[in-house]
């Protein structure tokens, strides 16, 4: 009778890893290639936002939920999330202090306004970073000051100086412009400014960002699961070695292709107990800001879970078709994917590179500060990976076979949220910052 009974067993486990693997056949190694592929390719020019570039891929990423048959998502019209945003970039910028004229690459301005007109008789409170003094606290510090801001900034901190001057050049995205305070930042051996002039002008344009979008309905249609990927990059660099296009196949072809094969997967099981929601992301490059528009859309407390997912493209420290989850202690979401993936060639570990902050530095940030189990799961090796934020993050540097195993044990690994046997903790609000 117990051999029978251990005979009976073992079926019923090899036919529960049959099912298993049978669940997930659908998601092929070649259907992942195609969509990376096509994501990351030179005529996409990167995917930096607000450019054509971007626009192509959320248009593929479009087309892709059609074929699949997804609906729009709640709200919304079509498989495109459209918001405007402000880009403010320097157009002059003028300075004269104690009758010295400051030359255009020694100052940089913080500031919503069109213009500024400052001399020595308005009301600019003068700041003076010395020597000694710690540059990044005082930028930390003037974030919160009411009153417009000249700050005289010692050329000992000429190198730190230069790296925001340079990040400004190109223009800062907001959702709103403010009437806010303004800083003007002046590299200067001058420690006091007894008599200035202050020209500012200012390039203001209004554009539009787009997230692209689509849903399963499930039984309980209130009840939200985000899979998500963000689809921006950024964009073309200086050239190395005659290539100048950052493709960004793992940052994050990689996720926003895992998204849309989860898509297509869930989309060929029966019908769903929660909504099922499908979101490519934009502007994460940049701020986060097409993932914050989002979670303005819907009620927080009815998001159970959110999968963001970035970098699955090349293996773990962990080994082959294993992943880490970015905030693990937060919630018992990475808890629940173990146990599901139990049995399974594939494994879910805490994030091992806490130093990095990496919760912090995806989509998933927004959601979790409003209280939703909302991680990234990711397999990159962060503190070796050369390719990040490079030309060289191209499809030749993928694990395609790793890719394709990743999208498989996030299926199996969301199952039981997907089902609603399965209900995450939520995260504390009061601890994420």
């Amino acid at each position: 009778m117990k051999n029978i009974k251990f005979t009976l067993l073992l079926l019923a486990c090899g036919f529960t890893a049959a099912v298993s693997a049978q669940d997930v056949a659908s998601i092929t190694q070649a259907e992942t290639t195609r969509i990376v592929s096509t994501l990351s390719a030179d005529n996409m020019e990167g995917r930096a936002t607000f450019t054509p570039g971007i626009e192509k891929a959320a248009d593929f990423i479009q087309n892709e939920f059609q074929r699949i048959g997804l609906k729009p998502l709640p709200g919304e019209d079509d498989f495109k999330q459209t918001f405007s945003m402000y880009r403010v970039s320097p157009k002059e910028q003028e300075v004269k202090l104690n009758g010295k004229e400051i030359k255009p690459e020694k100052v940089f301005a913080i500031t919503d306004k069109k213009e500024l007109k400052w001399t020595n008789k308005g009301k600019q409170k003068v700041v003076t970073v010395g020597e000694k003094d710690n540059f990044r606290t005082v930028l930390g510090e003037l974030n919160n000051e009411q009153q417009d801001v000249l700050v005289l900034v010692h050329p000992k901190h000429e190198d730190l100086f230069s790296r925001y001057q340079h990040y400004l050049s190109s223009g800062s995205v907001k959702k709103q412009l403010t009437q806010g305070s303004s800083k003007v930042l002046v590299l200067t051996d001058q420690a006091k400014a007894p008599k200035y002039k202050v020209e500012v002008e200012n390039k203001i344009e209004q554009l539009q960002l787009t997230n692209v979008g689509g849903m399963i309905e499930g039984k309980r249609k209130d009840e939200y699961v985000v899979f998500s990927g963000h689809y921006d990059h950024i964009g073309i660099e200086a050239p190395v070695a005659g290539d100048s296009i950052a493709n960004g196949a793992d940052d994050d072809a990689a996720g926003t292709t895992a998204m849309i094969m989860l898509a297509d997967y869930y989309k060929q099981q029966p019908q769903p107990e929660r909504s099922l929601l499908f979101v490519a992301f934009t502007a994460e490059e940049i701020g986060g800001f097409g993932s914050k528009h989002f979670s303005e859309q819907l009620n927080p407390d009815q998001i159970v879970a959110m999968f963001n997912i970035e970098m699955v493209g090349k293996p773990s420290k962990f080994g082959p078709n294993s992943a880490y989850l970015t905030g693990f202690e937060r919630s018992d979401l990475g808890t629940l994917m173990q146990q599901r993936l139990q049995g399974t060639n594939y494994s879910i570990h805490p994030d091992p590179y806490p130093e990095q902050n990496l919760f912090y530095r995806s989509d998933n940030a927004t959601l979790a500060r409003l209280g939703v189990p909302a991680h990234t799961i990711s397999s990159v090796q962060i503190d070796q990976d050369k390719t990040y934020h490079t030309v060289n993050d191209e499809l030749e540097q993928l694990d395609m076979e790793h890719l394709t195993n990743m999208i498989k044990a996030i299926a199996l690994g969301s199952a039981g949220v997907v089902s609603g046997e399965d209900t995450p903790t939520r995260v504390d609000k009061s601890q994420v910052r």
